[in-house]
C-alpha cells in the first residue's frame, strides 16, 4: 500500500500504526503514551498472544506445578481453588515463564524438546495474534469509538515474516491496515540491552533454524550434555547472537514502511509529538524515494 504524505497523515481521521523493533527501545512506552491521551486504542500481540492464544498452556504449567505439592493438589482435585494467570500489558511474566528456558532441570531448564514444542506453540499464537490485529481495528472503532489505533508487536514479528517476500501473508496484510513504524536502536542501545538481559535473562522465541545452530554450537563450545546446560548460561550466550540476527529482518521490514530512533522517541511526551514524529519519517521517506 502506498505510504500516505506527511500532509495526509495529519489530517487522517483515523491514524492506524504498529510499531516494531527489539524489546526494551519503547514500543510499550509509545503505545501506553497514546493510550494514556484518550484518543488511541492499544492493541498489544504480547498480551493477545498470552490470554487469547496461550493462556490454557500457561494456566496448565501452573496447575501442573501445584498438582506436585500435595496441599494444592488435593484442592485443586476438589475444585477448591482457581489457577490462572494475571497477565497485563505490562506485565507478560507467565508468558515468558511458560516458555522457559533449555537445559538441566535441577536449574529450572526444559528437555530441548519440550522447549521446541512450547516455541512452535509460541509462533503459531504469534502469527494468529498479528492477523487479528484488521479484526481489533474494527471492533476498536465499532464498539469504543477508537477511530485511532497503535498495534504493540512483540520483538519476535521479524521471526515469524518474510519482510523480503513482497507477497508475505502477515505483512501484506498489516501494512495494508497499518502504517509500519520501526524504532531502530543504535549500536549503543544493542549494548545496553545486553548489559540488562544479562542481568536478568528472560525467556524469548526464537527462529527455528537460528535456534538449532545455537544449541548445536553452545553444545559443541562447552561439551555440556543437553541436560547439563546452565538454562541462563544459555539464553545469555544467546542474546547478543540474536539481537545480530534480527538487526537485519527489522530493517527489511521497515522498507513496508517509515523508521524512528529509539532516542526520538523517548523524547516523547504527548500524542500530538508522535504524530508529528511520524509526520517528519513519512517525509524523510519521500524525500528518500
Amino acid at each position: 500500500m502506498p505510504l500516505p504524505s506527511p500532509a495526509e497523515w495529519q489530517a487522517d481521521p483515523r491514524k492506524r500504526v504498529l510499531l516494531f523493533g527489539m524489546s526494551g527501545l519503547g514500543k510499550t512506552h509509545v503505545s501506553s503514551l497514546l493510550r494514556g491521551s484518550g484518543g488511541w486504542f492499544h492493541y498489544s500481540v504480547d498480551y493477545r498472544i498470552g490470554t487469547r492464544y496461550m493462556g490454557e498452556h500457561i494456566a496448565d504449567n501452573f496447575k501442573r506445578e501445584a498438582m506436585k505439592v500435595p496441599f494444592l493438589r488435593e484442592l485443586l482435585m476438589t475444585d477448591s481453588v482457581y489457577i490462572a494467570s494475571n497477565i497485563t500489558f505490562e506485565n507478560l511474566a507467565p508468558l515468558s515463564t511458560y516458555l522457559g528456558k533449555p537445559g538441566d532441570p535441577a536449574r529450572g531448564g526444559l528437555p530441548i524438546g519440550e522447549y521446541r514444542h512450547r516455541q512452535t506453540q509460541h509462533m503459531k499464537a504469534e502469527m494468529s495474534a498479528l492477523l487479528d490485529t484488521t479484526q481489533f481495528i474494527r471492533r476498536a472503532e465499532d464498539i469504543y469509538g477508537y477511530s485511532n489505533f497503535v498495534c504493540d508487536s512483540g520483538g519476535s514479528i521479524c521471526e515469524v515474516v518474510d519482510p523480503e517476500d513482497p507477497a508475505d501473508p502477515i505483512l501484506t496484510e498489516l501494512s495494508s491496515n497499518l502504517l509500519m513504524v520501526w524504532i531502530k536502536g543504535s549500536e549503543a542501545h544493542t549494548q545496553e540491552l545486553i548489559r540488562r538481559f544479562d542481568r536478568a535473562p528472560k525467556p524469548m522465541y526464537y527462529q527455528p533454524q537460528f535456534l538449532t545452530e545455537c544449541w548445536t554450537a553452545y553444545l559443541a563450545e562447552t561439551g555440556r550434555a543437553e541436560d547439563a546446560v546452565d538454562p541462563d548460561a544459555f539464553i545469555r550466550w544467546t542474546y547478543a547472537r540474536a539481537l545480530a540476527h534480527r538487526q537485519p529482518r527489522y530493517a527489511a521490514m521497515a522498507r513496508w514502511g517509515v523508521t524512528v530512533t529509539a532516542e526520538e522517541v523517548a523524547g516523547l511526551a504527548s500524542a500530538a509529538a508522535f504524530e508529528d514524529l511520524i509526520a517528519q519519517a513519512l517525509a524523510k521517506r519521500g524525500a528518500e524515494g
